[in-house]
């Protein structure tokens, strides 16, 4: 179980009214219910049915003020700032990654009238919002608090998690995502060979294909003064998207699963968006390009099936060499050259590379979150050589709507 924790963005005049009609009405409403001593969910519904509450306020009061009149709190006064409480029927998630607030958070207020809220989350928590955006957890009780006239959106989500036996032998695979290969999977052997690679390079050209797609089409729409068409068509195109994410990881997953004891090993992408600085075309690609998602959806998903995840630093992992570790380069997006003459490495499928770097990391005893570095590592390197490109006009789309629900 955990308490997922989003910050609602900056509510404009409207929207800041009806969460304060809001908190206002449900503090009457659990005051009046609380004098009352209703030690019964009838009793409270009697007192509560009175106040200009959605339907899920007024259930969660039923259930919470006998709690609090002799129940599990046995409450002897009220405290001053009670958070207003929704039962989990209405409060609903959306993700829309092609804005920069990507969360929006749906608030019940009275009858059928609810707020959409743009919402930023916990980065930490961010497996645990995707794992709940998929279905792969429930949401239980919804909480709103007012802090100081900034809001704050509470979930409570709960999830199941496979018990693994621990064993004494662990298997690492290394995971690289890029934009190529989308995600490339490789461990060693006992012998320490690089044993069953797989590489998810038709995902990697769909999405790009789909990415081109959406950047090429809203702007032509924008110009045309097709607003609301233009969002319609990019919201479908990116729940492609999103699907293919969502199957890929657990594609992933399952790979994991085959062997003993697994240890999904990722590079630590922690500072990746505030090194990157190749320009306002390259950035866009770059910031675009879905690492943390990836990584959250791999993480929920394996903690689901009793796998282990590890963090590595990832400084030129795709430009060493797996077998001797002399620095190489890549003249191609799929190749990487060894620079040591007398390597029997002198050419080598890149991300395979680059993922047995990653997992001989961990096995080296590297397992820990990286500190601010400026060398290189295998995502900007995957960014900075990806084809096709989308065209320079495309560079110029503005990234930064906030979509629908943000008015």
């Amino acid at each position: 179980m955990e308490t997922l924790e989003l910050k609602l963005v900056d509510p404009n005049t409207h929207k800041h009214q009806k969460l304060c009609e809001t908190k206002h009405a449900y503090q009457q409403a659990l005051e009046a219910a609380f004098n009352a001593n209703c030690t019964t969910p009838t009793a409270a519904n009697d007192v509560v049915v009175n106040y200009d509450l959605s339907g899920y306020a007024k259930n969660a009061l039923k259930q919470y003020v006998p709690q609090l009149c002799g129940g599990s709190y046995d409450a002897k006064e009220l405290q001053d700032d009670h958070p207003v409480r929704f039962t989990n029927e209405r409060p609903k998630l959306d993700h829309k990654p092609q804005n920069a607030i990507e969360w929006y958070v749906k608030i019940p207020h009275h009858a059928d009238y609810h707020l959409w809220m743009p919402a930023q989350p916990n980065p930490k928590q961010r497996e645990w919002l995707e794992a709940l955006h998929a279905g792969d957890a429930t949401m239980g009780e919804c909480r709103l608090f007012d802090r100081g006239g900034e809001w704050y959106f509470h979930i409570v989500a709960t999830r199941d998690v496979v018990e693994r036996e621990i064993s004494s032998a662990e298997t690492p695979i290394g995971v690289d995502i890029g934009e190529a290969s989308l995600v490339t999977v490789c461990h060693r052997d006992e012998r320490g060979t690089p044993t069953a690679p797989n590489l998810w390079n038709d995902e990697g050209k769909r999405v790009r294909q789909l990415r081109e797609t959406y950047f090429t089409a809203t702007r032509r729409l924008q110009q045309r003064g097709s607003e609301r068409i233009a969002e319609s068509y990019g919201d479908e195109l990116w729940r492609h998207i999103d699907h293919i994410l969502h199957t890929v990881t657990s594609e992933v997953v399952a790979y994991a699963n085959q062997f003993e004891n697994p240890v999904l090993v990722l590079e630590d992408l922690t500072h990746i968006r505030e090194n990157m600085d190749y320009g306002a075309f390259m950035n866009r690609r770059l910031h675009g390009w879905g690492f943390a998602k990836m990584h959250a959806q791999i993480r929920y998903k394996a903690a689901e099936n009793g796998i282990c995840v590890e963090t590595v630093n990832p400084v030129y992992t795709s430009k060493t060499c797996h077998c001797c570790g002399e620095r190489g380069y890549r003249p191609k997006q799929a190749t990487f050259k060894c620079s040591n003459s007398e390597c029997w490495v002198s050419e080598y499928q890149a991300d395979v590379n680059a993922a047995l770097n990653i997992a001989d990391r961990y096995l080296s005893g590297e397992s820990h979150s990286r500190e601010d570095t400026d060398g290189d590592d295998s995502a900007e390197e995957g960014g900075r050589l990806t084809v096709p490109q989308d065209s320079q006009a495309d560079a110029d789309t503005q990234q930064l709507t906030l979509g629908a629900y943000a008015s």
